[in-house]
């Protein structure tokens, strides 16, 4: 697959008008994972039990490679790091790394606390194949 090509600004050749194209890409993928209010309340619990050190933490999700469809999902508390999409929802933030970012477009981050277990999970419409314990995935192969 071809690297996208970036530019800065452009001008628009009517009214000579600059558009930022970077801030532009940043505010669609800024919508690429939505976050429910649950999974946003229990973070906020989660940071809360969290003693008091820097601020800037939030929930960090990730694709990891491994589990029986290949990919698994992995979250763990951490801050912002260079080059993260941050998501927020309710006062509190998910970090998104490039990487991830593409097998989680449009996905879902609910949190769940029933019967058949409590935990974060994501409902995601880029695994076209799932594992029977549902914590690994795979995404359909390019054409």
């Amino acid at each position: 697959m071809a690297s996208p090509v970036h530019r800065t600004t452009t001008s628009s050749p009517t009214d000579g008008t600059a558009v930022d194209l970077r801030e532009a890409n940043r505010r669609l993928k800024g919508d690429m994972i939505n976050v429910t209010q649950n999974a946003a309340r229990q973070l906020r619990s989660l940071l809360e039990e969290q003693p008091r050190s820097r601020g800037g933490k939030g929930l960090r999700v990730q694709i990891g490679k491994g589990g029986c469809s290949g990919l698994h999902y992995e979250m763990a508390l951490d801050e912002k790091k260079a080059g993260d999409e941050v998501v927020e929802q309710d006062g509190v933030e998910f970090f998104i790394d490039d990487e991830s970012a593409e097998h989680l477009r449009g996905a879902t981050l609910d949190f769940r606390d029933g019967l058949t277990g409590v935990g974060f999970h994501i409902v995601n419409p880029n695994a076209s194949r799932t594992c029977g314990c549902g914590s690994s995935f795979e995404t359909a192969r390019p054409a």
